[in-house]
Formats: structure tokens, C-alpha cells, sequence
């Protein structure tokens, strides 16, 4: 389970400013933020699928997917973490991008994916749930939004919570500079868990219990599990663009940024 909220368009230094927290089994391998073969694409990597969970290229591509909760799961799917990897090495745009992968969306467990290009100002929402329901694509409107494990800005309580403290965060700097690390600091460590009759109601109470909050981490029968890293993603309208990551090394909590130029802008 994963959550992220992002500024979309709306923000005269800012096109795009996205803070994200990934969650997974903390014994799980995987490779923290850091350019990929080639030198063209940026991001983490799930060392057991070979996925990702949010990656961007220099051409000022960007892509993220997040898992929708469910009861039950098909073991044979494929690695929803291939999408964004797929999206950065494809050569279509987004919105051409999310038309052909409707088509093949069933092969996969529920997923959440935002595809983007800063540079033509464009940006898709796609996913293959609620089930039995055509897929469609939706076009990502300039403004705040929250993806967490359900539909785009669906009005689960960690959501709301997330989306208003960010909106409290962005007003306070107005248009100029947003220090992105302490944004980091005093949104994505959110412990506050959601009242109980306010949770979905799709899987186990305590389990759902467990997922409300932001910042996740609990023990299952498998090991830890919860919030291993979170990551900021900025880019400035002048095509700076940085990549900032606190992730967990074995019980050891670390954080790097890395710079670089989207040469499209």
C-alpha cells in the first residue's frame, strides 16, 4: 500500500511537486532512489519483481502506481510494478499510453497509475478497478490531488487528512520557495490512525486499522511491514528538477537527493 499527494499545474515556481510513501515488507529487496542503466531514468527499484513504484526520466517523463486494497488477490498477475517502467521506455504520451494499457489492464490486480509529461502539461489517471466496470482513463485536472489504495481523490479519512494539511503547507509559502524536506518531515510521518467507522470496510478491521494512517508500520506473521521510504519529487518551471528519498537501510533510516535537468523545459 502506498499514498501519495501532488500539485498538478497549479503553482507559478512549481508544475509539479509530489510527496510520496511507499509501503511494503521491510525484509523485502530493494534498490533505494538512484539512475537506472542508461543514465536516462530515476527512480527506486523493487529488487524481487524488478518493478517500480515511482520513476521519472530526464526527458521530464513521470510515473507512479499504487495498489488498490482488496480481499483478494490473483498470484499470477503481472508485477504492477512494470507500468511505470513501461511508460518511461515507451515513446507514447500519456494519454496514448493509458488508452492502449486499458486493454490489457485485466492481466493485472487492482492498480492505481498516474502517468505524466511536464513538458506538454500532460497527465493521466488509469486503473482497472472496481471490477466488472469498464476501464476508462481520466485526464488529471490542475489542483491538488491524493492517490491512495482506492480511486483517485476517493474521500478515505488518511486521504483527506493528507490533501488538507498539504493545502495548509502549500498556502503558507505562497508562490515562492517550498522546503520540500520539511513538508516531508511534518506530512508523510503522520502516524493518527482513522476512526474505525470510518474505514472501508473491504478487508479484516485490523488490518484496515493498520493501513489508516499515513506513516504505516505494524507486525504481521511475515515480518515488519509499513512506510520503508518516502520520496519528493519537485520540478521547477526552469526544468529544475530534484528527487529527494529518506528510505530504511535494515533498521537504519538514510536520505539523499538527486539533482538533475528535465531537458525538455
Amino acid at each position: 500500500m502506498c499514498i501519495a499527494v501532488f500539485m498538478w499545474q497549479s503553482h507559478p515556481l512549481y508544475p509539479f511537486l509530489l510527496l510520496l510513501n511507499r509501503d511494503e515488507y521491510h525484509n523485502r529487496a530493494t534498490k533505494p532512489v538512484g539512475w537506472w542503466e542508461g543514465g536516462e531514468i530515476i527512480g527506486g527499484k523493487d529488487k524481487v519483481a524488478g518493478g517500480t513504484w515511482l520513476a521519472c526520466s530526464k526527458q521530464g517523463k513521470v510515473a507512479f502506481v499504487t495498489n488498490v486494497l482488496e480481499l483478494h488477490t490473483l498470484p499470477e498477475a503481472k508485477s504492477r510494478g512494470d507500468l511505470p517502467i513501461r511508460f518511461l521506455e515507451s515513446i507514447k504520451g500519456p494519454k496514448a499510453f493509458a488508452e492502449e494499457l486499458v486493454k490489457e489492464a485485466n492481466q493485472y490486480n487492482g492498480f492505481n497509475l498516474i502517468v505524466a509529461d511536464i513538458a506538454s502539461k500532460s497527465m493521466f489517471y488509469v486503473s482497472n478497478r472496481p471490477k466488472g466496470e469498464l476501464f476508462s482513463i481520466q485526464q488529471v485536472t490542475p489542483g491538488i490531488h491524493v492517490l491512495s489504495n482506492a480511486k483517485l481523490n476517493s474521500p478515505w479519512p488518511k486521504a483527506e487528512r493528507l490533501e488538507l494539511n498539504f493545502k495548509l503547507q502549500v498556502d503558507q509559502y505562497g508562490e515562492g520557495e517550498i522546503p520540500v524536506k520539511e513538508m516531508v518531515e511534518k506530512l508523510m510521518r503522520d502516524r493518527v490512525k482513522a476512526d474505525e467507522n470510518k474505514l472501508p470496510n473491504i478487508c479484516p478491521l485490523e488490518w484496515e486499522l493498520n493501513f489508516s494512517s499515513i506513516f504505516v508500520e505494524f507486525d504481521t506473521p511475515l515480518g515488519k511491514y509499513g512506510t520503508r521510504s518516502t520520496a519528493a519529487v519537485s520540478v521547477k518551471a526552469s526544468g529544475e528538477a530534484s528527487f529527494y528519498e529518506i528510505y530504511l537501510e535494515g533498521d537504519i533510516w538514510k536520505q539523499h537527493t538527486l539533482n538533475y535537468h528535465i531537458q525538455k523545459l
